[in-house]
């Protein structure tokens, strides 16, 4: 693999991935689905990072709306801007693309679409072709490709600031003069510049357009074209910062910025466990008073107990770990709006050559820490089919927001508290390791696959490097709340629906003699222990939860799975927890908190980490002990527990056959992992 820096931040590297033509997999199913009306709508072109978003969301404010194109899954952004003149216009913000010759899912739809191509759009009528203006150079083959369809556009500049304070310089009415279309220079933050363009889009007719269209189909008359133009509007290009080069000579570097990428990582979760324990602690005082009132004010006890138990406490035993998702996202925005993430994936894209993939997919990977759907979704951008297939194959092992509360519960079941990993926490180290160990077994998993049915050639990869910049509040924690509101939808769809069935699933058939019984055999034996006589009603009702919940529906589930996962050390309860989080993994807590709650509602914390095997040859032995409950880490690190994952792969390769292998190989991986490290955790502890 090779790979060298080209001009104004963009770099080049020929990774192993081939073109899409005539391969197998991710193909577009484009199918009309009822006709879009697009008359009048005006489109937003431009390369990735030349802040077209930003222009559009200044335009529209907060009327924009999501979907996608019909027939495929490419994402589509709509909304209407007011105008001064009291009428509105439709805008859409088409994907960045370097090119309007495509090679990738993505920029094929934005060519489908600017030449009406695409059934059930209809061409826009007109286009407003957003530049970064320190990439003049460079965007201007954009500039000519849309300029040559003979729409009616106009060019908007972006980063000007920042161009001035580089050094750099261009005239942008001799500019207008050069292109033969309209020029406004926007700041995105700047009200005083975005009003200019408002007036501008109030009479898209009166446009002019150039004399003669730009040349297209040779590049040095493309290059001989964008030279004049340059020369016309006395454009000087910005220098890059010396702080800028000083800091990318360190992080761009094999080792240096390698060692530098695992001590943010390091730091990162750190973090997540530190700052977020007093918090997490807070929240989870705040549901037990909260279930505690429902159980004493809500007189039948029937209702009582479900709206204490399914709903207090199976969404708030997911809830308590918010703190630690919000933390995620914040440190990932703050670190993608810094300029880093970019130097980050290109500083990895020796690992992805090494996995056979490029650096476009590390932009996927690194996408699935917060959930593995936009990372799959991210997979557009990838030239190759097969590359493509092979990445979301691969990118649900990467460690998602939704196994973090899993991983802290287990975390915290298996590392004491005061433990330290040198001046370090070994929470945090050992959370650190596990998402290491999914980051690593994806790029295997994606070698595994580039190495024998997903095969491809080499095609050339270019990506931009940001300068550095200080985040914003505004961006960083909007993005936040972005990804965080999803994560809430989540518990309050998913896992308060699971909770409810689980409840029911746990309750019934009632049992209700034969648990009076089991409550009246605890409370005599705990007599004859000489337990305080005021304790004794709560042993009654915790054994008989306990027996309804081994005796009932979700019992004999539990027992039946027995088999399955016994050589992990698993017991029914455990495989109740497994079989529920198929649905989401976060579901899992919310089942052991139910199960927990059901065993001791005063202490449901003390009840998982004190929880005994009710039956067979380990019966009266402790559930969690390291080896199963480092066995049962493995199994989540692996395993894919989500079909909401499931749904985006069916999606985005338009077959089920490679949901399909994902969910069986994974699997597999996590059975035998699992397995592997339950008998080694034994054997060490013995």
């Amino acid at each position: 693999m090779t790979r060298k820096p080209l001009a104004d931040g963009l770099f080049h590297s020929a990774s192993h991935c081939g073109s899409s033509k005539g391969q197998d997999g991710a193909g577009q199913a484009v199918a009309a689905s009822g006709t879009v009306e697009t008359a009048g709508t005006i489109a937003l072109v431009g390369s990735p990072n030349a802040g077209k978003t930003s222009v559009f969301n200044a335009l529209t404010g907060l009327s924009a709306k999501t979907g996608n194109y019909p027939g495929v899954t490419v994402g589509r952004r709509t909304g209407e801007a007011a105008l001064s003149n009291g009428t509105t216009v439709h805008l859409e913000d088409l994907p960045g693309t370097y090119s309007l010759d495509p090679i990738s899912p993505d920029e094929k739809v934005v060519s489908d679409v600017l030449g009406g191509r695409l059934d059930g759009v209809r061409a826009p009528r007109a286009l407003l072709v957003v530049v970064d203006v320190t990439t003049l150079a460079r965007s201007l083959s954009v500039v000519a490709q849309a300029l040559a369809l003979q729409l009616p556009a106009a060019v908007v500049l972006t980063m000007g600031d920042e161009l001035a304070a580089r050094g750099g310089h261009v005239d942008p009415d001799a500019l207008q003069r050069a292109l033969g279309v309209p020029v406004r220079a926007v700041v995105g933050t700047r009200k005083s510049t975005v009003t200019p363009l408002l007036d501008l889009l109030a009479d898209v007719d009166s446009w002019p357009m150039p004399v003669i269209a730009p040349p297209v189909e040779d590049p040095r008359e493309r290059r001989a074209w964008a030279d004049s133009i340059l020369a016309s509007c006395a454009y000087r290009a910005p220098t890059a910062h010396g702080l800028t080069r000083a800091v990318d000579r360190v992080l761009l570097h094999p080792l240096w910025g390698s060692l530098v990428f695992f001590g943010v990582m390091f730091l990162f979760f750190q973090t997540i466990f530190t700052v977020a324990a007093p918090l997490q602690g807070a929240i989870e005082t705040f549901f037990g008073w909260l279930g505690g009132l429902a159980s004493e004010h809500i007189g039948i006890p029937v209702i009582a107990d479900f709206i204490s138990t399914a709903v207090i406490g199976g969404v708030g035993s997911v809830l308590v770990f918010l703190p630690q998702i919000l933390l995620l996202f914040l440190l990932i925005s703050l670190l993608e709006s810094a300029g880093y993430m970019s130097r980050a994936a290109f500083l990895m894209d020796r690992v992805m050559g090494a996995a056979g993939l490029e650096g476009r997919a590390f932009v996927a990977m690194l996408s699935s820490f917060a959930c593995a759907v936009p990372g799959i979704m991210a997979t557009r951008t990838i030239p190759s089919a097969r590359d493509r297939i092979a990445t979301i194959l691969a990118a649900p092992l990467m460690t998602c927001s939704a196994r973090l509360p899993v991983f802290v519960l287990l975390v915290g079941l298996l590392v004491p508290e005061e433990a330290h990993f040198g001046p370090f926490g070994a929470r945090g180290a050992a959370m650190f390791g596990l998402y290491v160990l999914g980051g690593v077994s994806s790029m295997l998993a994606a070698l595994a696959f580039k190495r024998s049915i997903l095969r491809s050639d080499e095609l050339p990869f270019f990506m931009e490097m940001p300068p550095y910049r200080v985040p914003t509040a505004n961006a960083v924690l909007s993005q936040m709340w972005q990804s965080a509101s999803m994560f809430l939808r989540k518990v309050g769809r998913i896992i308060l629906v699971v909770s409810v069935a689980l409840w029911v699933l746990l309750a019934l058939p009632a049992h209700s003699e034969e648990a009076s019984a089991a409550g009246e055999t605890a409370v005599s034996a705990a007599q004859a222990q000489g337990v305080a006589e005021e304790e004794l009603d709560a042993i009654g009702e915790s054994a008989e939860k306990s027996y309804v919940m081994e005796h009932s529906a979700a019992g004999w589930i539990g027992h039946a799975m027995e088999p399955v996962f016994a050589p992990q050390g698993f017991d029914w309860r455990v495989d109740i927890g497994v079989l529920a989080s198929l649905g989401a993994r976060e579901v899992f807590v919310a089942t052991m908190g139910q199960i927990a709650a059901a065993e001791d509602p005063e202490d449901p914390g003390a009840a998982l980490s004190q929880m005994t095997y009710t039956s067979g040859e380990h019966e009266g032995g402790q559930v969690f002990t390291p080896a199963t409950t480092a066995a049962l880490l493995v199994f989540f690190v692996y395993a894919l527990q989500c079909m909401s994952t499931v749904a985006a792969m069916r999606r985005e390769t338009n077959s089920w056959k490679w949901p399909a292998v994902a969910w069986t190989y994974m699997f597999v991986l996590a059975w035998v992992s699992s397995f592997v490290v339950h008998q080694v955790v034994a054997a060490v502890g013995s």
